[in-house]
């Protein structure tokens, strides 16, 4: 008995090294070699189910606020005579207080909302990336003094911030801080958001500066600048990538909860925030005029995630392929 126990046991076990010899073998008898660090990318992306959701949502989403100008409706034009018509196909939406075009809106405010998160994280990346890279490359008092100034802005209230700066910069007489501007509102969020990014940055390259290739740079005389723009920061660019994915959900929903609370952009310039907040007197009775605002930032924030997870597991250098066939 004990003698034909192991005689399955090895059979067993020779019959489980075949396989994996040959699910090496066919990983192996991928052509890696020939595609791009994009392609792989790419291709465990679209492995993805929930990014290429997000994705193709977010890609409408996109399209129809680039298309708002084909509405035959004006955003800030009331009609009187068309107050609080429930969705139809005239409107689909419904119209708000003052007859607009709720759909119309909606679309125009998608653009002022968006074009704060992209702004916002454009400057998170540029004071993020900027501090994270030189605290990580050059280390020592360096180091202390960025990081200390990045703990000190996290230990600020960012709501309370945000409306004080927001407040003060709405009563400086500028043409550059207008009581309606974008970039108003972007620079009050980004001032308070890069801190996250920086930590990302420092933390990559404490740890790539450590690398041979990095060595070998510093060895053949390259400048601190050309190894941080050459060598380090490409290799870093994965992580980067995707917190710069999720920051653009944080800055929607930061400009809609400044706009919902008055802070953010004013209207009649439409923005989702605002159509929230405006939507929120009649609700009971005009349910319509906040639920399609909520949901677009709903829709827009989900996708957004969903895209943020779909490229971290791309771009993880240690994913495990579950089949031999997926790249």
């Amino acid at each position: 008995m004990l003698i034909l126990t192991l005689g399955s046991v090895t059979r067993k076990g020779a019959n489980m090294e075949q396989s994996t010899g040959k699910d090496i073998a066919a990983i192996a008898s991928k052509p890696l070699q020939s595609l791009t660090p994009f392609q792989i990318i790419w291709k465990r992306f679209r492995h993805h189910p929930g990014a290429m959701a997000g994705s193709f949502i977010l890609l409408l989403i996109l399209l129809s606020i680039l298309l708002a100008p084909l509405s035959p409706y004006d955003p800030e034009k009331s009609d009187t005579t068309q107050r609080f018509q429930p969705p139809s196909l005239q409107h689909p939406m419904g119209t708000d207080a003052l007859g607009r075009d709720m759909l119309t809106r909606v679309l125009y405010g998608g653009r002022i909302s968006m074009s704060v998160g992209l702004m916002v994280v454009a400057i998170t990346l540029v004071i993020g990336v900027s501090m994270g890279a030189a605290a990580g490359h050059f280390g020592g008092n360096t180091d202390n003094i960025l990081m200390r100034i990045t703990d000190a802005t996290l230990t600020l209230p960012s709501l309370l911030v945000l409306i004080l700066l927001s407040a003060i910069l709405r009563e400086v007489e500028m043409p550059l801080f207008q009581r309606n501007s974008v970039l108003t509102i972007s620079i009050v969020i980004g001032l308070l958001s890069w801190m996250t990014f920086t930590r990302l940055v420092r933390a990559s390259f404490l740890t790539l500066r450590e690398m041979d290739f990095v060595t070998a740079s510093r060895s053949l005389g390259a400048s601190s600048l050309r190894i941080i723009t050459t060598h380090t920061l490409p290799n870093a660019i994965g992580p980067i990538i995707v917190l710069a994915t999720l920051g653009l959900g944080y800055a929607i929903i930061e400009e809609s909860g400044l706009s919902f609370l008055g802070f953010g952009i004013q209207p009649p310039t439409p923005s989702w925030g605002n159509l929230l907040s405006n939507g929120q007197e009649n609700f009971i009775r005009y349910p319509w005029l906040a639920i399609f605002p909520g949901l677009m930032i709903f829709l827009t924030i989900i996708s957004v995630n969903y895209i943020g997870d779909g490229l971290r597991d791309a771009f993880d250098p240690y994913k495990v392929l579950q089949k031999a066939g997926e790249m």
